[in-house]
C-alpha cells in the first residue's frame, strides 16, 4: 500500500536548512499495522504526514497504493487523502462547537454523500465505538477516552484503506490507552491498516511490525507478529 524510495524532507530557513527525514525506503503493505518509534525530534510525524499526503517531500518518491504522488499538488493530495486515509491525534482534534455527530458526519460532508447515507454511516459507526448515548454532546462534556472513541469513529467513518494515529494514547490514562488499542487492532482484524507513532513499547507490539528511526533514518525494523497478506 506505502513504498517509499530514497524518501527525504528538508526544512529551509534563511540560515537554517534541517533534514527532518534521510532517504528512507519503507514498504507498508495492505492491512499490516506498524508502529514507528523513536526519541522526539527523530522525523516520526514528518513521515507521517508525508505517508498522509499532508505535504509532498523534497526529495525521493513516494508510492500510495501503486500511485507516485510526491509531485502531486495540493489539490490533488486533497482529493486522494479524504476518501482513502483517516487520521487520529493526541490531542482528539475535535470541533468544540460541534456535537459529536456533528463532529463524525464532517468526512462524509466533504465526500458529498446524501442526508441519508450519513445518518446510517454515522449512527452506525456511534453504535460500533459505543458512543451513539453521546451523540448529542459536545466534546468538552466528555472525557479523554470518550473524546477519542470520537476521534477514531471520524476516522474511520468513511471506510479508509489506512488509519494513521499519532500517538493516539498519548492524552489517555492507562485504561482508556488500552481501550483505544483495542480499537485499532479490532479496526486491523477488519482489513484497515493502521501506521501509528508512539512512544510506548507495550502499545507498539499490538503492531505487526515496529520501525525505530533516529536522525531522518530508519535504523530498525522488528517483526512482532506474523502477518498474512
Amino acid at each position: 500500500m506505502i513504498r517509499t524510495v530514497d524518501l527525504s524532507k528538508i526544512y529551509r530557513t534563511d540560515e537554517v536548512e534541517t533534514t527532518a527525514l534521510n532517504s528512507v525506503n519503507l514498504e507498508i503493505s495492505k492491512g499490516e499495522f506498524v508502529a514507528i518509534m523513536g526519541p522526539s525530534g527523530c522525523g516520526k510525524s514528518t513521515l507521517l504526514n508525508l505517508i498522509g499526503l499532508l505535504d509532498n517531500p523534497s526529495k525521493g518518491e513516494l508510492h500510495f497504493d501503486k500511485i507516485e504522488v510526491s509531485k502531486h499538488t495540493e489539490r490533488m493530495r486533497t482529493n486522494l487523502r479524504k476518501s482513502n486515509i483517516g487520521f487520529i491525534f493526541q490531542s482528539f482534534n475535535l470541533i468544540d462547537e460541534l456535537t459529536v455527530y456533528e463532529n463524525v458526519e464532517l468526512p462524509l460532508l466533504y465526500l458529498k454523500m446524501s442526508a441519508s447515507d450519513r445518518k446510517k454511516k454515522v449512527n452506525h459507526i456511534l453504535d460500533k465505538m459505543k458512543i451513539a448515548h453521546r451523540a448529542k454532546h459536545f466534546p468538552q462534556q466528555l472525557s479523554g477516552g470518550q473524546q477519542q472513541r470520537v476521534a477514531v469513529a471520524r476516522a474511520v467513518v468513511t471506510n479508509p484503506k489506512m488509519i494513521l494515529a499519532d500517538e493516539p494514547t498519548g492524552n489517555l490514562d492507562s485504561a482508556n490507552g488500552e481501550e483505544v488499542m483495542n480499537l485499532l487492532t479490532s479496526l486491523n482484524e477488519e482489513g484497515t491498516t493502521i501506521v501509528m507513532v508512539t512512544h510506548s513499547p507495550s502499545h507498539a507490539e499490538y503492531a505487526h511490525r515496529i520501525i525505530q528511526l533516529f536522525d531522518g533514518h530508519i535504523v530498525t525494523e522488528n517483526f512482532q507478529k506474523e502477518f498474512q497478506l
